[in-house]
């Protein structure tokens, strides 16, 4: 069944909503017009943690703890979603519940939710550097956050939890990396390996970005071609290009959120090669960069109850168009 956890919206000053129609960089999302999307290849700074495109386009990504009331997750009442678990012991992936049936059933799909919320108590662990293939990386970083503090590993762990609801109804069996019950990461090697020892079918990062202010709109992370030392995505590249495209699309027609306006030249698609979570995975891939969490108009958006919770159907239809083929 559909994510039933609170959704009480924050008090916030009111908005009168977006009334510019769609661009044509938005509609060219739209799954038929996709096939002209651009490449966009470029190195991240060295401290992203395999956090996106945040640091390269003068993010913050913070490493101090989060305010005190920076807990409960804006837009409910903060009590901790459903299917969570406070536990900081395990390091294996969150189980799925048993599949249903449906047209996913015999699919795998694993979910990595962006950072951790307590990577901020273990800056030596998340500090010390992994190998990614290509060069050796921090294994984690804490994330970005909002101005008033909200970090982006408590946004990515409720969209996994509203995602993992939609795909199980749908008969996918569903993995998280990790769900609040670790003390910390998984590192991004870590992350990778899950997926491919899941053998999934697609396997999707949810992150936010730390970019500047005016800087609005999602982008879509896919692999670039590697092939070194453990990294080898040139048998992944296109299924994800693939299953980026479906994303995107769907992203745009759920949540009706623009792509990226300081990304992807207005495409909403960005090809990386210097993330770990994708050099070293063996399965269909992406990255999905949410908004900017620096910027007040896509803030007012994440925030949301309600707008996360259509960001997680953009995602699922994504996923289900990419695997129903």
């Amino acid at each position: 069944m559909s994510y039933t956890g609170p959704d009480f919206e924050p008090p916030q000053p009111r908005r009168s909503p977006l009334r510019r129609p769609l661009t044509v960089a938005v509609a060219a999302l739209v799954p038929g017009a996709l096939l002209g999307w651009g490449v966009y290849a470029a190195v991240g700074g060295p401290g992203d943690g395999d956090g996106g495109g945040a640091d390269r386009a003068g993010a913050v990504r913070t490493t101090a703890a989060p305010s005190a009331g920076a807990s409960a997750t804006p837009g409910d009442d903060g009590k901790k979603p459903a299917g969570s678990s406070p536990a900081p012991t395990s390091g294996k992936p969150s189980a799925s519940r048993p599949a249903a049936s449906g047209p996913l059933k015999g699919k795998v799909v694993v979910i990595d939710p962006g950072h951790n919320p307590a990577n901020f108590r273990h800056a030596s662990e998340i500090n010390r550097k992994v190998n990614v293939g290509t060069h050796w990386k921090e294994c984690d970083t804490t994330g970005t956050a909002t101005n008033a503090g909200w970090p982006e590993a408590k946004f990515t762990l409720d969209v996994a939890h509203r995602l993992r609801a939609l795909l199980e109804e749908q008969g996918a069996t569903v993995k998280l990396t990790q769900d609040g019950d670790r003390s910390y990461g998984p590192c991004v090697d870590e992350r990778a390996r899950i997926g491919n020892e899941a053998k999934a079918d697609a396997a999707i990062s949810i992150h936010a970005d730390g970019s500047g202010a005016g800087n609005r709109g999602f982008h879509v992370i896919m692999p670039g071609s590697v092939h070194e030392g453990a990294a080898d995505t040139r048998a992944i590249v296109a299924p994800s290009a693939e299953l980026g495209k479906n994303v995107a699309g769907a992203f745009v027609r759920v949540t009706g959120s623009a792509p990226s306006n300081y990304l992807g030249d207005g495409t909403g698609l960005v090809t990386r090669t210097d993330l770990g979570g994708l050099n070293l995975s063996t399965v269909p891939k992406v990255f999905i960069e949410c908004g900017n969490m620096r910027d007040a108009k896509d803030v007012a958006l994440l925030t949301s109850g309600s707008w996360r919770q259509k960001a997680a159907e953009g995602m699922s239809e994504g996923i289900v168009s990419f695997l129903r083929g």
